[in-house]
């Protein structure tokens, strides 16, 4: 067995190493103070929030952004489940009013508004579990990149709590600071925040009705065109090589002499649109409107805002993206993945309650089974692992 025991000289060393740390991060921790008071926050703000903290895992989770990191068609595999349209077209019937009053002040989809919702924060299930403050704190303090963005969200963080209408008990969210049922980061409360329900607070946080609300505003901020769809699936010509892009817009005149058409055969309109191709020319196609571009400004990621904008579709009793994807191993809905980690827990992984997710302990299982049965060792949560799991 290695010895693992420390001599004093190395104890020494290491003492050495993380007192410049723990030094750095109490400065870091003083300037924020002051930046604070600067801004206009009380001292008792700054001294409840700040006082005795201690940085989180939150620079940890950076380089980890789903839409960013996962193939199209396992995103909008789990985020545009059975599941999930089930549950929006029920809490479109619950919250009809509060959808009614903001779409009469905003004049956005009620359907794209609890999309949105749908994909945030599984309708308000999953809000988060990190403090914000701390979170945004930690990344001013010690990640890698994009401190000032950080240091002027957690001076928004630090007026919300100081204006009051966010209490620290509620004051959860995402690993980046975003938080509320509809995943607001502070800076954009700020600006776009309503007070939907009358309740004299701006409480995204626990008010449905102020989410959907401020979700709608949002939208209006970014452009939302009343009555306007977001886009529609197209079908492209044999060897297609016209334009493409989200940012390269065409009549739709030009795109019909390109040769493309609706999955109907019908037109394509008028107006100026762009084609987005998500997984290139052999995959689905899409023509996308400024209302697209309106979803994409909520998070800058082209796989993000096709989810929220099929996810509206189905909600509307629309069908699904028709054009299969151009694998031979398609992604899993929330209830497969479910049932990938119950069969990988029979076979004698520990890989926790199945719940849909699938984090580090889901993928080194998957890794593991793979290469017993002789499938490449990638940890991919995809059909042909489910059925092989099934099978045995």
């Amino acid at each position: 067995m290695k010895d693992t025991r420390l001599l004093p000289a190395a104890i020494a060393a290491l003492c050495l190493l993380a007192a410049p740390a723990r030094a750095d991060w109490g400065s870091c921790l003083s300037s924020l103070r002051h930046a604070a008071a600067a801004s206009g926050v009380s001292e008792q703000t700054i001294s409840s929030a700040l006082g005795n903290l201690e940085p989180n895992d939150a620079v940890s989770f950076m380089d980890k952004q789903p839409e960013f990191s996962t193939p199209v068609w396992d995103y909008i595999a789990a985020l545009v489940d059975e599941e999930r349209v089930d549950e929006g077209r029920a809490l479109l019937q619950q919250h009809a009013g509060s959808l009614r009053a903001a779409q009469s002040r905003f004049g956005v989809d009620p359907a794209i508004i609890v999309a949105v919702w749908g994909v945030e924060s599984n309708f308000g299930k999953n809000f988060g579990k990190r403090p914000v403050v701390q979170s945004l704190a930690t990344l001013v303090c010690e990640a890698p990149r994009r401190n000032e963005y950080f240091k002027k969200e957690l001076m928004a963080a630090l007026k919300i709590l100081d204006h009051g209408d966010i209490a620290p008990q509620e004051f959860y969210g995402s690993w980046a600071g975003a938080f509320g049922h509809t995943q607001f980061m502070p800076s954009t409360f700020l600006t776009t925040a309503i007070d939907l329900d009358g309740d004299g607070r701006k409480n995204i946080a626990s008010s449905p009705a102020d989410a959907l609300g401020s979700t709608a505003n949002f939208l209006h901020k970014a452009g939302w065109v009343p009555g306007l769809g977001w886009g529609f699936e197209v079908r492209l010509p044999e060897g297609y090589s016209g334009p493409s892009g989200r940012t390269n817009r065409q009549s739709m005149s030009a795109f019909a002499a390109h040769g493309v058409r609706r999955l109907d055969g019908g037109g394509l309109g008028e107006g100026r649109a762009a084609l987005l191709l998500p997984a290139g020319r052999n995959g689905p196609a899409f023509i996308v409107t400024r209302n697209f571009d309106a979803v994409y400004g909520y998070n800058a990621a082209e796989s993000y805002a096709l989810a929220i904008c099929v996810l509206s579709d189905r909600l509307r009793g629309k069908p699904g993206i028709q054009t299969p994807w151009p694998t031979d191993d398609h992604g899993l809905s929330r209830e497969q993945r479910r049932e990938l980690q119950a069969l990988l827990n029979r076979r004698g992984y520990n890989v926790g309650e199945p719940d849909g997710v699938i984090g580090t302990q889901t993928k080194e299982a998957i890794a593991d089974f793979e290469g017993k049965i002789g499938m490449k060792r990638d940890g991919r949560a995809g059909l042909k692992v489910l059925n092989a799991l099934r099978g045995g």
